[in-house]
């Protein structure tokens, strides 16, 4: 989990490239954008039970993606939602025939910048979205976001 200090450092990284108040915008869409993503992927990864690209002899696989819009409070998002062969995955965050997103922007900047723990995130995608999701899940989507921020 990310600490003020790591937050901080970030926030001076992407100062210097910030001019207007409407950089930073863009930049927290492609923040929730890439949280989304992201997420997507870990839940197919929980739903499968092993990661991407491992060699695996279970008859459900990934099967590509499928792209779709969400409207949020920052615009429209474009996502890639991951599917499987059975077509049993069913995602929590970007639910099928889902088009909108309310709120979710102040959300991850309110993680981000509180440093909650894992169960307070947990608790807040609940107080959201009204769906249980696990810690290890939180983790790896929080893990996987710091690195494509540092990038």
């Amino acid at each position: 989990m990310t600490n003020q200090s790591d937050l901080k450092k970030i926030a001076e990284q992407m100062a210097g490239s910030m001019k207007i108040f409407d950089d930073i915008k863009d930049f927290q869409k492609q923040l929730i954008q890439s949280f989304i993503d992201t997420a997507l992927e870990a839940e197919m990864e929980d739903h499968l039970g092993y990661p991407k690209h491992e060699k695996t002899d279970k008859p459900n696989k990934r099967n590509s993606h499928t792209k779709k819009t969400l409207r949020g409070d920052t615009g429209d998002l474009e996502i890639s939602s991951p599917r499987d062969r059975e077509g049993a995955f069913e995602p929590v965050l970007g639910r099928k025939h889902q088009s909108r997103i309310s709120g979710l922007n102040d959300k991850i900047i309110f993680f981000y910048a509180e440093g909650q723990t894992n169960i307070e995130i947990v608790e807040t995608i609940k107080e959201l979205y009204d769906v249980d999701i696990s810690r290890s899940l939180v983790s790896r989507v929080t893990d996987n976001i710091l690195e494509d921020i540092a990038a």
